[in-house]
């Protein structure tokens, strides 16, 4: 009887959880090339990050699917690489990862036949591999058939929607320049050109955006005006993003310069936005001053968080009392958009910075009396009413 019972529950475990005892490949690249040949198979290559947590995800759910790994060991030498271990660092070089996770599916000659990134659910991910299976479904195929016949649109949708599940919009943009070539200034107001546009171009100064730049109206007819503004928000980020990140200020403002061509609100907020970013963290406060005080109430003013970390800048870098007044401004009305603890504190301070001692105690006496209402810890308003003297 006891042997019945394990029988049976052996053979009524979901297959979702069967034990499963396949192993990904931690090879270096050269050796994977080996074992690709040697077993006639392609590769399947995972790169991750131990701190990614869609990374995490997809190994402790998707790559333990036992419908996944059966698919996968049957079709594929598989293996994975952290970005930030030897291998994986000369991976992460090798084939431009710029977001993880990063699923490569690849011939024992290197030639790219897929790819996929982000976290995926497991049946889409099933589907996806199959897709890499598909003969008619690969790169190099797809790349083919659109060169052949690069004025094609729907050879040319095909490609891109695959290129688009592995790749950035950046990367998309040199084979989408062969097609968007191939047609004229007329026919690119159309919404399957405005579809390939949005998803794939990204130079600033490309014929194609600066005729969509020039040419507003046509295209909010044949797509949405949400949808043409965002597509100007994307591209200012796309622009000034790396220059921000890596601190280059030289060709963040050579950029910039391009970038304030576009003259819309939203991009007008935007630019202003990397501008104090970029002064903040090169520590050029004389510059994060000037455009505050130019620029604030034009970008920030209904943005509550926004105007108190302005403020809280000034606070801690500005001296001169007119920038001053003009931070307690951005906090009253940061307060009187939303009324907050933190935010009566910093008015508090920069009161006391201009010597505005009774105006500094009337917003301690707030702040407490926020404090006492919502039950919060005393120690900042106590240090607060030491350092005014009262009681």
């Amino acid at each position: 009887m006891r042997f019945l019972c394990l029988f049976f529950l052996f053979i009524f475990i979901p297959k979702g959880i069967a034990q499963n005892n396949f192993k990904f490949d931690d090879s270096d690249y050269q050796t994977l090339l080996q074992k690709s040949k040697t077993a006639q198979k392609p590769i399947f290559l995972m790169l991750y990050a131990s701190w990614c947590p869609h990374c995490a995800k997809m190994k402790s759910e998707v790559l333990k699917d036992t419908a996944v790994t059966n698919l996968l060991s049957k079709n594929y030498v598989c293996a994975w690489q952290d970005i930030e271990e030897k291998e994986g660092i000369l991976l992460n070089k090798k084939f431009n990862i710029t977001s993880l996770p990063v699923f490569i599916f690849l011939d024992s000659n290197e030639n790219e036949l897929y790819r996929l990134k982000g976290e995926y659910k497991t049946p889409v991910f099933i589907s996806e591999i199959q897709n890499a299976l598909n003969p008619k479904q690969q790169l190099p195929y797809l790349e083919k058939i659109f060169m052949a016949d690069p004025s094609n649109t729907q050879k040319w949708l095909h490609y891109m929607n695959v290129l688009k599940k592995g790749r950035d919009r950046i990367n998309l943009s040199q084979k989408a320049n062969i097609y968007l070539k191939t047609q004229t200034d007329e026919q690119l107001i159309s919404e399957t050109n405005w579809s390939i546009i949005s998803n794939c171009v990204t130079d600033i100064s490309s014929r194609e955006f600066q005729y969509v730049l020039h040419h507003k109206k046509e295209f909010e007819a044949v797509t949405s005006p949400l949808r043409v503004e965002r597509k100007m928000t994307n591209i200012v980020s796309e622009l000034l993003i790396p220059f921000t990140e890596s601190l280059d200020t030289i060709n963040y403002y050579k950029q910039r310069k391009i970038a304030q061509t576009i003259q819309t609100q939203k991009t007008d907020s935007l630019i202003f936005r990397y501008d104090l970013t970029i002064a903040e963290r090169t520590n050029n406060w004389k510059w994060y001053q000037k455009t505050t005080l130019e620029s604030t109430e034009k970008f920030a003013w209904n943005d509550a968080a926004f105007l108190k970390d302005i403020s809280q800048n000034y606070l801690k870098n500005i001296a001169d009392v007119p920038s001053l007044k003009y931070a307690i401004k951005w906090t009253n009305r940061s307060l009187a958009l939303n009324d907050s603890y933190d935010g009566t504190i910093l008015l508090s301070y920069l009161y006391i910075k201009i010597n505005d001692k009774k105006s500094a105690i009337s917003a301690a006496q707030k702040a407490r009396v926020i404090c006492t209402e919502m039950n919060f810890n005393p120690k900042i308003v106590d240090e607060l009413y030491l350092k005014l003297g009262i009681n």
